[in-house]
């Protein structure tokens, strides 16, 4: 084995926009609309930063790579780095190198690639969340959601040959004026995409693993409109399945996310000696050829994850949580917290991070405090770090309130204990049909714990959600 993907994970939001029943309330428009399978909707507190955080959650992992790399079209800030706010959610040492990639939808392909090309362990996560117009095709055609690939040595699927193509190819755009996406005819579109970067990125990257298009088992084309692998392996006599056709019919187009997502699903696909195209488009294209040696860690899971979710009918619904509509909430929805740089760099990382503190009796609590809270304690200590992200609690106490303001009722907040003992207060998430219950198991989760849009600003925690998701057809 040599250098190449170690491990790879995805993420996908828990509601799934029925694109027909959608399609049916815009029927009186006319509108040209997609109307098979379900696009992932996340909720009002997800972001292209928490989906990336999920999906690489676990390549993490003992021993921390040497860098992370951040990929999106639609991360909210603009002006501070999406990786550097990842890297303290993950818990990694402030000495990693981070760096952020934007401006294309192949940038989570470019920093995979860059990151392959360089021979080093790092951890590249792309996630997306973008603006659409209500009534436009995009609108249900896209998705929200994330994946993230580990690289290093000993890999389970080695680069083995690679292309790119730098191409000023205006297929759709957004911009700070126009936000949404905005897409142009689709035949210019797929005659220009295929002939001039399609065909031509896979036969050198091909040529450059020594084999022919053929020999290609598994494919993960990020398209830039329908149809136009299938008539890009026409030309290249290539009858390998595209695995992010099927990412687009049941979760959406994810942006810089689709083609390594596609990449887990063809992963979880291949077998050991089989070849694997990841292609990512936008401005160009970038074209991987993967040879599989073992089974992918993260692969199978990414598989399983399409199937599992909260179908979602309701399009009013829909609206609120993209963006597409502005209710009016009330006065209670009129409170505004403004968060301080000072608070942030005191005790930001532990926030972030979820870090609490053991004490010298083993009590753990969170936050950490000077004196601990453990009555048979009464001096300053500093306590052990202990990180509860990653560990699962169980709940004492639940309330679902529908006064306290949400954007998403009701509020669900209650106290959890974690298996080290640590009692914390939070919000929770992921709202099962028959809502939380005392006993129950969860798991933590990154979200948005406060949005001031006055001044653009936004804070990240952890909020509790069950451990296990239902099956789409069952939800």
């Amino acid at each position: 084995m040599g250098h190449g993907i170690t491990a790879i994970g995805g993420y996908l939001p828990l509601l799934r926009l029925d694109r027909k029943a959608a399609a049916r309330e815009l029927a009186w428009s006319g509108l040209p609309m997609p109307r098979a399978g379900t696009r992932a909707v996340s909720g009002w507190d997800e972001d292209a930063l928490t989906m990336a955080v999920e999906a690489a959650r676990g390549l993490v992992g003992d021993v921390a790579p040497s860098a992370l790399r951040f990929a999106s079209t639609s991360a909210y800030f603009t002006d501070r780095a999406q990786s550097a706010i990842a890297l303290d959610a993950l818990a990694l040492p402030r000495t990693t190198r981070s760096t952020d990639a934007a401006n294309s939808r192949r940038a989570g392909t470019s920093a995979l690639l860059d990151a392959l090309l360089g021979g080093r362990d790092e951890i590249v996560a792309a996630g997306e969340k973008r603006f659409t117009q209500p009534g436009s095709a995009a609108q249900l055609a896209f998705g929200d959601g994330a994946a993230a690939v580990r690289t290093g040595a000993d890999a389970a699927a080695r680069l083995v040959g690679h292309a790119s193509v730098t191409h000023d190819l205006v297929d759709r755009y957004s911009s700070q004026e126009h936000p949404a996406s905005y897409a142009y005819e689709e035949r210019f579109v797929r005659d220009i995409a295929v002939g001039e970067l399609l065909v031509p990125a896979v036969k050198a990257a091909c040529a450059d693993a020594g084999i022919e298009p053929s020999a290609l088992a598994h494919v993960a084309v990020a398209e830039p409109v329908g149809a136009a692998w299938k008539a890009a392996a026409r030309g290249l006599r290539c009858a390998a399945p595209n695995h992010c056709e099927t990412l687009a019919q049941v979760a959406g187009d994810l942006g810089a996310a689709h083609a390594v997502y596609g990449a887990g699903l063809a992963l979880a696909a291949a077998q050991p000696g089989e070849f694997v195209l990841v292609l990512g488009f936008g401005s160009g294209v970038d074209a991987l050829v993967l040879a599989v040696d073992a089974p992918v860690p993260g692969a199978a899971a990414m598989a399983e994850a399409l199937g599992q979710g909260q179908r979602l009918t309701s399009y009013s619904r829909f609206l609120s949580l993209a963006d597409g509509v502005d209710l009016d909430w009330g006065m209670r929805s009129e409170f505004e917290q403004k968060a301080q740089a000072t608070v942030l760099e005191r005790v930001g990382r532990d926030m972030i991070g979820f870090i609490g503190g053991r004490d010298s009796l083993g009590n753990v609590q969170f936050p950490k405090s000077p004196i601990p809270v453990n009555p048979a304690l009464d001096a300053p200590e500093v306590l052990e770090d202990v990180r509860l992200a990653d560990l699962e609690a169980t709940i004492i106490s639940v309330t679902a309130d529908r006064l306290n303001f949400t954007p998403d009722p009701p509020f669900d907040f209650g106290l959890v204990q974690f298996e080290n003992g640590a009692r914390v207060l939070m919000e929770m998430v992921d709202r099962p049909e028959a809502g939380f219950a005392v006993g129950q198991h969860v798991g933590m989760r990154l979200r948005i714990k406060s949005r001031n849009a006055r001044l653009g600003f936004r804070t990240y925690f952890w909020k509790a959600a069950p451990l296990a998701r239902p099956q789409l057809g069952d939800a």
